[in-house]
């Protein structure tokens, strides 16, 4: 793993650990392919004491929640089994507040809005969708605009996001569904962004939770520079 792919420790405790994943870094491989080095494999490296922590602790370590591959920033990580159940709690009840910057391209017609649209997988695909019914679920996504400015000759803004569910890919979805997807994203963009150069433009910075019952703790990230249109 090369050093500028390695995860940043900006908080631990003898319960937890809270990171900045660089774009790139696969959360956890997939049984019976070849992915390269993994977050997974740096916990193993860093933290043993956390391959007997999760719901699948050999593949998933410890891990709590996940950001896509290309997707940056804030990550919480359990260190013992109790503190996992816990965090689980928090993340299914809703009580921890994510927050995402987001370059799309396009100016939103509104400042901001919320997308309350259920996304299903797309048949014979792992892609999902607001359009599909099959396993559809429930998913709401608060946004609002911060900036616009030119990026290889188009509009682009950049939004603040805020997903009230953790759908996977949800924001991704979301954003596309109204004709704004991610710059760099080549699943939910059009086919012109496989040529956009660099990362897809997605950074987790801000992740506010309690970290213990009634104490809690704002963690926030900047993004890196390479992150802003430009």
């Amino acid at each position: 793993m090369k050093e500028d792919s390695q995860p940043l420790v900006i908080f631990e405790n003898e319960n937890m650990v809270v990171i900045n994943k660089p774009a790139g870094l696969l959360v956890h491989g997939v049984l019976g392919k070849e992915m390269g080095k993994t977050l997974v494999d740096w916990i193993a490296n860093r933290y043993p004491e956390m391959k007997k922590v999760g719901d699948d602790p050999v593949s998933r370590p410890g891990i709590v929640h996940r950001l896509d591959r290309d997707t940056s920033g804030i990550m919480v990580l359990a260190r013992k089994q109790k503190y996992f159940e816990y965090l689980k709690s928090l993340f299914g009840g809703r009580k921890i507040e994510k927050k995402y910057l987001a370059w799309v391209w396009g100016i939103p017609k509104k400042d901001s809005g919320t997308i309350d649209s259920p996304i299903g997988i797309r048949p014979g695909s792992i892609r999902r969708s607001i359009h599909s019914g099959k396993m559809a679920k429930e998913a709401v996504t608060d946004y609002a605009l911060k900036e616009c400015r030119e990026y290889d000759g188009r509009k682009a803004c950049l939004l603040e996001v805020s997903p009230k569910t953790g759908r996977t890919h949800q924001i991704r979805v979301h954003l596309a569904s109204i004709g704004h997807p991610i710059i760099g994203d080549p699943v939910y963009g059009n086919k012109s962004e496989r040529s956009v150069k660099g990362r897809m433009k997605l950074h987790a910075f801000s992740l506010g939770l309690e970290i213990e019952p009634g104490k809690r703790v704002l963690f926030e990230a900047d993004p890196p520079p390479a992150f802003g249109a430009r």
